[in-house]
């Protein structure tokens, strides 16, 4: 499944949280054949928001690139899933 210009992350890892270089993104959970409904997901003004489906804790870093996560392992690429 391409997705075009929204970065994907997930939290296979079962990290408490995921800082993210974007404030509006898709999780997908874990990865496939794992995962739950990619959902899109979007902090407004807030700095974190948390999943509704898998309660991945994502908070905002402004020092991190757009599309960009820390750890590194959370960014979803579509074509290695």
């Amino acid at each position: 499944m391409a997705h075009g210009t929204t970065p994907h992350f997930h939290n296979t890892e079962g990290l408490r949280q995921i800082e993210v270089g974007s404030k509006e993104f898709q999780c997908v959970g874990a990865l496939p054949p794992f995962d739950h409904p990619h959902i899109y997901l979007d902090m407004g003004k807030d700095n974190e928001i948390v999943c509704p489906y898998c309660s991945t804790h994502y908070v905002f870093n402004s020092k991190l690139a757009a599309g960009t996560a820390n750890p590194l392992s959370a960014i979803f690429h579509a074509d290695a899933a």
